[in-house]
Protein backbone atom coordinates (compact mmCIF):
# COMPACT_ATOMS: atom_id res chain seq x y z
CA UNK A 1 0.00 0.00 0.00
CA UNK A 2 2.52 2.48 0.71
CA UNK A 3 4.72 2.17 -2.15
CA UNK A 4 1.86 2.37 -4.50
CA UNK A 5 1.48 5.31 -2.55
CA UNK A 6 4.77 6.54 -3.08
CA UNK A 7 4.89 5.63 -6.79
CA UNK A 8 1.68 7.80 -7.53
CA UNK A 9 3.10 11.21 -6.11
CA UNK A 10 6.44 10.85 -8.36
CA UNK A 11 3.88 10.06 -11.03
CA UNK A 12 2.08 13.08 -10.10
CA UNK A 13 4.94 14.87 -10.09
CA UNK A 14 5.69 13.81 -14.06
CA UNK A 15 2.03 14.24 -14.47
CA UNK A 16 2.31 17.69 -13.58
CA UNK A 17 5.16 18.70 -15.30
CA UNK A 18 3.80 17.23 -19.28
CA UNK A 19 0.33 18.44 -18.82
CA UNK A 20 1.69 21.78 -20.61
CA UNK A 21 -1.94 22.84 -21.21
CA UNK A 22 -3.23 22.29 -17.85
CA UNK A 23 -5.67 20.09 -19.23
CA UNK A 24 -5.27 16.93 -17.16
CA UNK A 25 -4.52 15.02 -20.54
CA UNK A 26 -0.93 13.50 -21.49
CA UNK A 27 -0.16 11.20 -24.89
CA UNK A 28 0.80 7.84 -24.66
CA UNK A 29 4.58 8.88 -25.79
CA UNK A 30 5.26 11.18 -22.79
CA UNK A 31 4.55 8.94 -20.11
CA UNK A 32 5.49 5.23 -20.35
CA UNK A 33 5.32 2.69 -17.39
CA UNK A 34 7.16 -0.63 -17.00
CA UNK A 35 5.97 -3.32 -15.12
CA UNK A 36 9.15 -4.85 -13.46
CA UNK A 37 11.26 -1.53 -12.36
CA UNK A 38 13.48 -0.24 -9.28
CA UNK A 39 11.71 2.06 -6.85
CA UNK A 40 15.18 3.88 -6.92
CA UNK A 41 15.51 4.37 -10.65
CA UNK A 42 12.00 4.68 -11.38
CA UNK A 43 11.98 7.43 -9.13
CA UNK A 44 15.19 8.76 -10.91
CA UNK A 45 12.98 8.90 -14.25
CA UNK A 46 10.45 10.77 -13.06
CA UNK A 47 13.21 13.46 -11.56
CA UNK A 48 14.43 13.68 -14.78
CA UNK A 49 11.15 14.53 -16.57
CA UNK A 50 9.94 17.18 -14.30
CA UNK A 51 12.64 18.77 -12.61
CA UNK A 52 14.00 20.96 -15.50
CA UNK A 53 10.17 22.59 -15.74
CA UNK A 54 10.51 23.59 -12.10
CA UNK A 55 13.09 24.51 -10.71
CA UNK A 56 16.99 25.43 -11.67
CA UNK A 57 19.55 23.09 -10.35
CA UNK A 58 22.21 24.91 -11.46
CA UNK A 59 21.30 28.05 -9.32
CA UNK A 60 21.43 25.83 -6.28
CA UNK A 61 24.66 25.42 -4.18
CA UNK A 62 24.02 22.06 -4.38
CA UNK A 63 24.15 18.82 -6.72
CA UNK A 64 21.29 18.20 -9.14
CA UNK A 65 22.08 14.50 -7.43
CA UNK A 66 20.96 16.17 -3.58
CA UNK A 67 18.09 18.13 -5.23
CA UNK A 68 16.81 14.39 -6.58
CA UNK A 69 17.19 13.32 -2.85
CA UNK A 70 15.38 15.73 -1.31
CA UNK A 71 12.53 15.49 -3.56
CA UNK A 72 12.51 11.64 -2.89
CA UNK A 73 12.40 12.94 0.68
CA UNK A 74 9.67 15.51 -0.01
CA UNK A 75 7.69 12.56 -1.62
CA UNK A 76 7.79 10.39 1.87
CA UNK A 77 7.01 13.07 4.08
CA UNK A 78 4.21 15.28 2.30
CA UNK A 79 0.45 14.70 2.59
CA UNK A 80 -1.71 11.99 0.88
CA UNK A 81 -3.81 14.17 -0.89
CA UNK A 82 -3.48 16.27 -4.20
CA UNK A 83 -1.49 18.71 -5.28
CA UNK A 84 1.40 17.61 -3.55
CA UNK A 85 2.63 20.02 -0.45
CA UNK A 86 4.29 18.99 3.14
CA UNK A 87 2.94 20.72 6.35
CA UNK A 88 5.64 22.53 8.70
CA UNK A 89 5.86 20.15 11.18
CA UNK A 90 7.44 17.65 8.45
CA UNK A 91 9.53 20.66 7.14
CA UNK A 92 10.93 21.07 10.68
CA UNK A 93 11.15 17.26 11.67
CA UNK A 94 13.67 16.86 8.13
CA UNK A 95 15.49 20.15 8.57
CA UNK A 96 15.93 19.07 12.34
CA UNK A 97 17.27 15.46 10.85
CA UNK A 98 19.60 17.22 8.57
CA UNK A 99 20.86 19.04 11.18
CA UNK A 100 22.23 16.56 13.12
CA UNK A 101 23.26 14.27 10.42
CA UNK A 102 25.71 17.25 9.66
CA UNK A 103 26.62 17.50 13.16
CA UNK A 104 25.19 20.72 14.22
CA UNK A 105 22.58 21.46 16.82
CA UNK A 106 19.20 21.82 16.00
CA UNK A 107 17.71 25.42 16.79
CA UNK A 108 14.09 26.73 16.51
CA UNK A 109 15.68 30.00 16.04
CA UNK A 110 17.48 28.90 12.75
CA UNK A 111 13.39 27.26 11.77
CA UNK A 112 11.50 30.72 13.17
CA UNK A 113 14.18 32.67 10.46
CA UNK A 114 13.76 30.70 7.33
CA UNK A 115 11.69 31.01 4.77
CA UNK A 116 9.06 28.97 5.78
CA UNK A 117 7.92 31.10 8.29
CA UNK A 118 8.65 33.92 6.58
CA UNK A 119 6.08 32.49 4.25
CA UNK A 120 2.41 34.05 3.82
CA UNK A 121 1.44 29.52 3.26
CA UNK A 122 0.98 27.53 5.83
CA UNK A 123 2.72 24.86 3.89
CA UNK A 124 5.16 24.36 0.79
CA UNK A 125 5.51 22.78 -2.24
CA UNK A 126 8.63 20.03 -3.48
CA UNK A 127 10.34 22.58 -5.47
CA UNK A 128 10.15 24.99 -2.58
CA UNK A 129 11.78 22.64 0.05
CA UNK A 130 14.56 21.99 -2.48
CA UNK A 131 14.98 26.06 -2.84
CA UNK A 132 15.10 26.67 1.17
CA UNK A 133 17.77 23.64 1.51
CA UNK A 134 19.55 24.61 -2.05
CA UNK A 135 20.09 28.53 -1.44
CA UNK A 136 21.79 28.28 2.10
CA UNK A 137 18.78 29.82 3.92
CA UNK A 138 19.26 26.92 6.56
CA UNK A 139 22.73 26.02 6.76
CA UNK A 140 24.61 29.55 7.08
CA UNK A 141 28.32 28.52 8.35
CA UNK A 142 28.46 25.12 7.09
CA UNK A 143 30.81 23.76 4.25
CA UNK A 144 28.47 22.66 1.50
CA UNK A 145 30.62 19.09 1.56
CA UNK A 146 29.22 18.57 5.25
CA UNK A 147 25.28 19.82 3.72
CA UNK A 148 25.77 16.96 1.05
CA UNK A 149 26.61 14.36 3.28
CA UNK A 150 23.28 14.99 5.72
CA UNK A 151 21.61 15.06 3.18
CA UNK A 152 22.80 11.66 1.70
CA UNK A 153 22.34 10.71 5.40
CA UNK A 154 18.84 11.42 5.71
CA UNK A 155 17.85 9.89 2.48
CA UNK A 156 19.70 6.52 3.17
CA UNK A 157 17.68 6.57 6.65
CA UNK A 158 14.44 7.70 5.29
CA UNK A 159 14.45 6.29 1.75
CA UNK A 160 16.51 3.18 2.02
CA UNK A 161 15.54 2.21 5.55
CA UNK A 162 19.39 2.42 6.73
CA UNK A 163 18.70 2.73 9.55
CA UNK A 164 21.82 2.11 11.17
CA UNK A 165 25.10 1.71 9.70
CA UNK A 166 28.98 1.05 10.78
CA UNK A 167 31.83 -1.25 10.77
CA UNK A 168 31.99 -4.16 13.21
CA UNK A 169 33.76 -7.63 13.53
CA UNK A 170 32.26 -10.65 12.39
CA UNK A 171 33.20 -13.87 13.58
CA UNK A 172 33.09 -16.48 10.74
CA UNK A 173 31.46 -20.18 10.31
CA UNK A 174 33.94 -21.90 8.69
CA UNK A 175 37.48 -20.49 9.64
CA UNK A 176 36.17 -18.93 12.62
CA UNK A 177 38.38 -16.23 12.26
CA UNK A 178 37.42 -12.54 13.01
CA UNK A 179 36.72 -10.00 9.85
CA UNK A 180 35.65 -6.93 9.55
CA UNK A 181 32.62 -5.60 7.77
CA UNK A 182 30.70 -2.33 6.87
CA UNK A 183 27.12 -3.43 8.59
CA UNK A 184 23.70 -2.08 7.09
CA UNK A 185 20.62 -2.04 9.02
CA UNK A 186 17.40 -1.99 7.24
CA UNK A 187 13.67 -3.17 8.94
CA UNK A 188 14.26 -6.72 7.64
CA UNK A 189 18.00 -7.55 7.03
CA UNK A 190 21.63 -6.92 8.38
CA UNK A 191 23.85 -6.90 5.45
CA UNK A 192 27.57 -6.33 5.45
CA UNK A 193 29.83 -5.12 3.36
CA UNK A 194 33.40 -4.88 2.47
CA UNK A 195 33.38 -1.08 2.91
CA UNK A 196 31.24 1.68 3.10
CA UNK A 197 30.54 2.17 -0.31
CA UNK A 198 27.69 -0.62 -0.83
CA UNK A 199 29.31 -2.21 -3.26
CA UNK A 200 30.40 -5.64 -2.68
CA UNK A 201 28.26 -7.42 -0.19
CA UNK A 202 29.48 -10.29 1.19
CA UNK A 203 26.23 -11.22 3.11
CA UNK A 204 23.10 -10.75 4.39
CA UNK A 205 21.29 -12.08 7.90
CA UNK A 206 17.67 -12.02 7.56
CA UNK A 207 15.59 -10.98 10.38
CA UNK A 208 12.28 -12.27 11.48
CA UNK A 209 9.93 -12.32 14.51
CA UNK A 210 11.65 -15.95 15.79
CA UNK A 211 15.15 -14.20 15.70
CA UNK A 212 16.39 -12.81 18.78
CA UNK A 213 19.87 -10.68 19.97
CA UNK A 214 21.53 -11.33 23.16
CA UNK A 215 24.84 -9.74 24.71
CA UNK A 216 27.73 -11.83 25.01
CA UNK A 217 30.28 -11.09 28.23
CA UNK A 218 33.83 -9.99 27.35
CA UNK A 219 36.51 -12.47 26.23
CA UNK A 220 40.66 -11.92 26.16
CA UNK A 221 41.07 -11.08 22.82
CA UNK A 222 37.47 -10.11 22.42
CA UNK A 223 35.37 -7.21 23.51
CA UNK A 224 31.56 -5.78 23.49
CA UNK A 225 30.18 -8.88 22.13
CA UNK A 226 26.79 -10.14 21.25
CA UNK A 227 24.93 -12.42 19.54
CA UNK A 228 21.87 -13.19 16.59
CA UNK A 229 20.32 -16.03 16.70
CA UNK A 230 18.04 -17.46 13.87
CA UNK A 231 16.33 -20.16 13.42
CA UNK A 232 19.23 -21.58 11.04
CA UNK A 233 22.18 -20.52 12.45
CA UNK A 234 23.76 -17.43 14.85
CA UNK A 235 26.07 -14.78 14.39
CA UNK A 236 28.63 -13.96 16.71
CA UNK A 237 29.33 -9.89 16.38
CA UNK A 238 32.24 -7.82 17.85
CA UNK A 239 31.71 -3.71 18.21
CA UNK A 240 34.16 -1.21 19.03
CA UNK A 241 33.30 -0.10 22.25
CA UNK A 242 30.27 -0.66 24.85
CA UNK A 243 28.26 2.12 23.36
CA UNK A 244 28.06 0.92 19.85
CA UNK A 245 26.99 -2.33 21.44
CA UNK A 246 24.51 -1.38 23.43
CA UNK A 247 23.17 1.12 20.09
CA UNK A 248 23.34 -2.02 17.79
CA UNK A 249 21.57 -4.20 19.86
CA UNK A 250 18.78 -1.95 20.73
CA UNK A 251 18.38 -1.37 16.70
CA UNK A 252 18.15 -4.75 15.94
CA UNK A 253 15.56 -5.75 19.06
CA UNK A 254 13.58 -2.89 17.31
CA UNK A 255 13.35 -3.84 13.97
CA UNK A 256 12.49 -7.54 15.51
CA UNK A 257 9.81 -6.03 17.42
CA UNK A 258 8.17 -4.38 14.77
CA UNK A 259 8.27 -7.77 12.15
CA UNK A 260 6.74 -9.63 15.48
CA UNK A 261 4.24 -6.96 15.63
CA UNK A 262 3.32 -6.67 11.97
CA UNK A 263 4.28 -3.09 11.41
CA UNK A 264 6.43 -1.03 8.80
CA UNK A 265 9.27 0.56 9.63
CA UNK A 266 10.54 2.52 12.29
CA UNK A 267 9.84 5.86 10.05
CA UNK A 268 6.81 4.84 8.41
CA UNK A 269 5.28 4.51 11.27
CA UNK A 270 6.70 7.64 13.27
CA UNK A 271 5.45 9.28 9.87
CA UNK A 272 1.80 7.67 10.39
CA UNK A 273 1.82 8.83 14.17
CA UNK A 274 2.51 12.45 13.09
CA UNK A 275 -0.38 12.18 10.37
CA UNK A 276 -2.74 10.80 13.15
CA UNK A 277 -1.44 13.55 15.88
CA UNK A 278 -2.03 16.71 12.96
CA UNK A 279 -5.72 14.94 11.80
CA UNK A 280 -6.43 14.38 15.75
CA UNK A 281 -6.08 18.37 16.14
CA UNK A 282 -7.44 19.68 13.11
CA UNK A 283 -10.48 18.00 14.34
CA UNK A 284 -10.22 19.73 17.86
CA UNK A 285 -9.24 22.56 16.02
CA UNK A 286 -12.48 22.01 13.94
CA UNK A 287 -14.87 21.30 17.32
CA UNK A 288 -12.86 23.87 18.50
CA UNK A 289 -14.02 26.56 15.69
CA UNK A 290 -17.65 24.84 15.49
CA UNK A 291 -18.20 25.60 19.12
CA UNK A 292 -17.42 29.61 18.95
CA UNK A 293 -19.87 29.70 16.38
CA UNK A 294 -22.48 28.47 18.78
CA UNK A 295 -20.95 30.44 21.32
CA UNK A 296 -21.17 33.95 19.29
CA UNK A 297 -25.02 33.12 18.27
CA UNK A 298 -25.49 32.65 21.85
CA UNK A 299 -23.45 35.31 23.19
CA UNK A 300 -25.91 37.79 20.46
CA UNK A 301 -28.74 36.72 21.84
CA UNK A 302 -27.53 37.12 25.53
CA UNK A 303 -26.46 40.47 24.23
CA UNK A 304 -29.98 41.51 22.88
CA UNK A 305 -31.42 40.67 26.52
CA UNK A 306 -29.12 42.62 27.93
CA UNK A 307 -30.37 45.49 25.96
CA UNK A 308 -33.77 45.06 27.13
CA UNK A 309 -32.83 44.70 30.87
CA UNK A 310 -30.64 47.75 30.12
CA UNK A 311 -33.79 49.76 29.25
CA UNK A 312 -35.51 48.20 32.10
CA UNK A 313 -32.98 49.14 34.39
CA UNK A 314 -32.32 52.90 33.38
CA UNK A 315 -36.25 53.71 34.95
CA UNK A 316 -35.37 51.55 37.85
CA UNK A 317 -32.61 53.57 37.83
CA UNK A 318 -34.25 56.78 37.76
CA UNK A 319 -36.73 55.81 40.62
CA UNK A 320 -33.72 54.54 43.00
CA UNK A 321 -31.92 58.27 42.66
CA UNK A 322 -34.84 59.93 44.19
CA UNK A 323 -34.88 57.49 47.07
CA UNK A 324 -31.22 57.34 47.18
CA UNK A 325 -31.10 61.54 47.95
CA UNK A 326 -33.53 61.08 50.70
CA UNK A 327 -31.64 58.43 52.21
CA UNK A 328 -28.03 60.04 51.26
CA UNK A 329 -29.79 62.82 53.40
CA UNK A 330 -30.48 61.34 56.46
CA UNK A 331 -27.26 59.43 56.71
CA UNK A 332 -25.22 62.15 56.60
CA UNK A 333 -27.20 63.49 59.69
CA UNK A 334 -26.31 60.43 61.48
CA UNK A 335 -22.65 60.15 60.47
CA UNK A 336 -22.48 63.73 61.87
CA UNK A 337 -23.79 62.29 65.25
CA UNK A 338 -21.25 59.22 64.84
CA UNK A 339 -18.55 61.42 63.90
CA UNK A 340 -18.51 63.57 66.99
CA UNK A 341 -19.18 60.35 69.26
CA UNK A 342 -15.90 58.94 67.56
CA UNK A 343 -13.97 62.26 68.05
CA UNK A 344 -14.71 61.75 71.87
CA UNK A 345 -13.39 58.14 71.97
CA UNK A 346 -10.29 58.82 70.18
CA UNK A 347 -9.24 61.48 72.52
CA UNK A 348 -10.08 59.15 75.55
CA UNK A 349 -8.26 56.06 73.57
CA UNK A 350 -5.14 58.16 73.29
CA UNK A 351 -5.24 59.31 77.11
CA UNK A 352 -5.26 55.72 77.90
CA UNK A 353 -2.75 54.74 75.38
CA UNK A 354 0.18 57.33 76.99
CA UNK A 355 -0.98 56.17 80.46
CA UNK A 356 -0.29 52.63 79.43
CA UNK A 357 3.14 53.46 77.39
CA UNK A 358 4.01 55.05 80.42
CA UNK A 359 3.23 52.23 82.92
CA UNK A 360 5.16 50.39 80.49
CA UNK A 361 8.26 52.28 80.51
CA UNK A 362 8.23 52.29 84.23
CA UNK A 363 8.23 48.44 84.32
CA UNK A 364 10.99 47.80 81.55
CA UNK A 365 13.48 50.53 83.36
CA UNK A 366 12.61 48.20 86.68
CA UNK A 367 12.81 44.70 85.05
CA UNK A 368 15.91 45.91 83.59
CA UNK A 369 17.44 47.02 87.31
CA UNK A 370 16.76 43.82 88.08
CA UNK A 371 18.36 41.99 85.82
CA UNK A 372 21.42 44.15 85.70
CA UNK A 373 21.32 43.39 90.04
CA UNK A 374 21.14 39.50 89.26
CA UNK A 375 23.88 39.94 86.88
CA UNK A 376 26.24 42.17 89.32
CA UNK A 377 25.38 38.83 92.36
CA UNK A 378 26.23 36.44 89.86
CA UNK A 379 29.80 38.41 89.06
CA UNK A 380 29.98 39.14 92.64
CA UNK A 381 29.76 34.98 93.84
CA UNK A 382 32.10 34.22 90.65
CA UNK A 383 34.83 36.51 92.57
CA UNK A 384 34.33 34.81 95.94
CA UNK A 385 34.73 31.87 94.64
CA UNK A 386 37.63 32.91 92.69
CA UNK A 387 39.44 34.29 95.92
CA UNK A 388 38.02 31.44 98.39
CA UNK A 389 39.94 28.93 96.07
CA UNK A 390 43.49 31.08 96.08
CA UNK A 391 43.40 31.04 99.74
CA UNK A 392 43.15 27.00 99.53
CA UNK A 393 45.97 27.53 97.25
CA UNK A 394 47.83 29.64 99.00
CA UNK A 395 47.34 27.10 102.29
CA UNK A 396 48.54 24.45 100.09
CA UNK A 397 51.29 25.93 98.92
CA UNK A 398 52.30 26.95 102.80
CA UNK A 399 52.17 23.40 104.07
CA UNK A 400 54.40 22.14 100.74
CA UNK A 401 57.02 25.15 101.48
CA UNK A 402 57.15 23.93 105.24
CA UNK A 403 57.45 20.37 104.34
CA UNK A 404 60.32 21.03 102.04
CA UNK A 405 62.00 23.36 104.53
CA UNK A 406 61.94 20.79 107.46
CA UNK A 407 63.06 18.40 105.09
CA UNK A 408 65.95 20.69 103.66
CA UNK A 409 66.69 21.05 107.70
CA UNK A 410 67.30 17.41 108.02
CA UNK A 411 69.74 17.18 105.17
CA UNK A 412 72.02 20.16 106.33
CA UNK A 413 72.17 18.52 109.46
CA UNK A 414 72.79 15.49 108.39
CA UNK A 415 75.97 17.06 105.89
CA UNK A 416 77.26 18.90 109.05
CA UNK A 417 77.60 15.67 110.75
CA UNK A 418 79.00 13.97 108.52
CA UNK A 419 82.02 16.71 107.81
CA UNK A 420 82.72 16.59 112.17
CA UNK A 421 83.12 12.59 111.18
CA UNK A 422 85.25 13.21 108.32
CA UNK A 423 87.69 15.72 110.70
CA UNK A 424 87.52 13.36 113.55
CA UNK A 425 89.37 11.00 111.40
CA UNK A 426 91.52 13.38 109.68
CA UNK A 427 92.79 13.97 113.43
CA UNK A 428 93.58 9.95 114.43
CA UNK A 429 96.73 8.35 113.67
CA UNK A 430 98.41 7.63 110.76
CA UNK A 431 97.89 4.01 110.86
CA UNK A 432 94.40 4.24 111.07
CA UNK A 433 94.26 6.85 108.06
CA UNK A 434 95.07 3.70 105.45
CA UNK A 435 91.82 2.10 107.11
CA UNK A 436 90.00 5.23 107.01
CA UNK A 437 90.86 5.99 103.30
CA UNK A 438 87.90 3.58 102.12
CA UNK A 439 85.17 4.90 104.97
CA UNK A 440 86.63 8.39 103.57
CA UNK A 441 85.42 7.40 99.97
CA UNK A 442 82.44 5.92 101.11
CA UNK A 443 81.41 9.25 103.14
CA UNK A 444 82.63 10.88 100.32
CA UNK A 445 80.15 8.71 97.79
CA UNK A 446 77.37 9.67 100.53
CA UNK A 447 78.12 13.09 100.40
CA UNK A 448 77.63 13.78 96.82
CA UNK A 449 74.74 11.59 97.06
CA UNK A 450 73.52 13.95 99.70
CA UNK A 451 74.95 16.91 97.78
CA UNK A 452 72.92 15.62 94.98
CA UNK A 453 69.44 15.22 97.03
CA UNK A 454 70.04 18.60 98.40
CA UNK A 455 70.16 20.15 95.13
CA UNK A 456 67.36 18.19 93.93
CA UNK A 457 65.40 19.72 96.79
CA UNK A 458 66.50 23.10 95.96
CA UNK A 459 64.67 22.80 92.71
CA UNK A 460 61.58 21.50 94.57
CA UNK A 461 61.78 24.51 96.57
CA UNK A 462 62.35 26.89 94.18
CA UNK A 463 59.39 25.13 91.97
CA UNK A 464 56.91 25.34 95.15
CA UNK A 465 57.88 29.32 95.22
CA UNK A 466 57.26 29.83 91.79
CA UNK A 467 54.15 28.24 92.18
CA UNK A 468 53.69 30.49 95.79
CA UNK A 469 53.98 33.37 93.89
CA UNK A 470 51.65 32.73 90.94
CA UNK A 471 48.84 31.58 93.58
CA UNK A 472 50.15 34.65 95.17
CA UNK A 473 49.14 36.83 92.10
CA UNK A 474 45.59 34.92 91.50
CA UNK A 475 45.14 36.07 94.97
CA UNK A 476 45.92 39.73 94.40
CA UNK A 477 43.89 39.35 91.05
CA UNK A 478 40.94 38.10 93.14
CA UNK A 479 41.31 40.65 95.85
CA UNK A 480 41.26 43.30 93.13
CA UNK A 481 37.52 42.06 91.71
CA UNK A 482 36.53 41.57 95.22
CA UNK A 483 37.27 45.21 95.60
CA UNK A 484 35.83 46.43 92.12
CA UNK A 485 32.69 44.22 92.83
CA UNK A 486 32.22 45.67 96.21
CA UNK A 487 32.79 49.25 94.82
CA UNK A 488 29.72 48.78 92.36
CA UNK A 489 27.78 46.63 94.98
CA UNK A 490 27.95 50.10 97.18
CA UNK A 491 26.47 51.92 94.38
CA UNK A 492 23.59 49.86 94.37
CA UNK A 493 21.31 50.61 97.75
CA UNK A 494 23.17 48.31 99.59
CA UNK A 495 21.42 45.17 98.22
CA UNK A 496 24.29 42.61 98.16
CA UNK A 497 26.65 42.98 101.43
CA UNK A 498 30.64 41.90 100.53
CA UNK A 499 31.77 39.00 102.58
CA UNK A 500 35.71 40.19 103.42
CA UNK A 501 38.60 37.55 103.66
CA UNK A 502 40.40 37.69 107.03
CA UNK A 503 43.57 39.58 107.90
CA UNK A 504 46.94 37.86 106.76
CA UNK A 505 50.07 38.43 109.39
CA UNK A 506 53.10 39.32 108.17
CA UNK A 507 55.74 36.45 106.01
CA UNK A 508 58.78 35.61 107.33
CA UNK A 509 61.56 35.87 105.15
CA UNK A 510 64.50 33.87 105.50
CA UNK A 511 67.40 33.53 103.40
CA UNK A 512 66.36 30.35 101.05
CA UNK A 513 62.75 32.93 100.30
CA UNK A 514 59.93 33.78 101.67
CA UNK A 515 58.94 31.16 104.40
CA UNK A 516 55.19 29.89 105.25
CA UNK A 517 55.83 29.14 109.01
CA UNK A 518 54.84 31.36 111.92
CA UNK A 519 57.85 32.99 114.29
CA UNK A 520 57.53 30.48 117.05
CA UNK A 521 57.66 27.60 114.34
CA UNK A 522 60.68 28.96 113.12
CA UNK A 523 62.67 29.28 116.45
CA UNK A 524 61.58 25.71 117.43
CA UNK A 525 63.47 24.79 114.04
CA UNK A 526 66.72 26.63 115.01
CA UNK A 527 66.61 25.29 118.58
CA UNK A 528 66.36 21.77 116.93
CA UNK A 529 68.70 22.84 114.29
CA UNK A 530 71.52 23.94 116.93
CA UNK A 531 70.68 20.95 119.02
CA UNK A 532 71.72 18.63 116.83
CA UNK A 533 74.51 20.38 115.34
CA UNK A 534 76.34 20.25 119.04
CA UNK A 535 75.45 16.44 119.62
CA UNK A 536 77.76 16.00 116.42
CA UNK A 537 80.64 18.31 117.59
CA UNK A 538 80.60 15.48 120.72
Amino acid sequence: MWLREEILKSIWHVFTALDVDQRGKVSKSQLKVQEDFDVLEFNRMCWTLCHKKNIATNNLLISNYDAFKIWCIFNFLSEDKYPLVIVPEEVEYFLQKLTEAMGSKWSEEKFSDSNLQLNKRSCLTAWEMIQLVGTGAFSKGIDWQSVSMGINEVFQELILDMLKQGYMLKKGHKRKNWTERWFVLRPTSLSYYVCEDLVDMKGQITLNQHCCVESLPDKETRKCLFIIKCPDKSFEISASDKKKKHEWIQAIQTCIQLLRLGLLSPHREARLRRKELRQKQMAKEEDMAERMKLLQVANESNQMQLEAMWKKMETVAAEVATEEERRKKSQSDLQDRLRLDLEREKMVRQQMEEQMAQKASELEQYLQRVREMEDMYHELEEALENERQAKQDEEAMRKLQARLLEEETTRRAELERLHLQQKKALCQTQAEKQELVAEQQASDRELQAAMLQLERVERERHGALHKYEEVSRNLERASYKTKKWKDKVAKHEGLVRLIHPGDKGPQRVTNWGPASVTDVELELRKKLWQESKNMQAQ
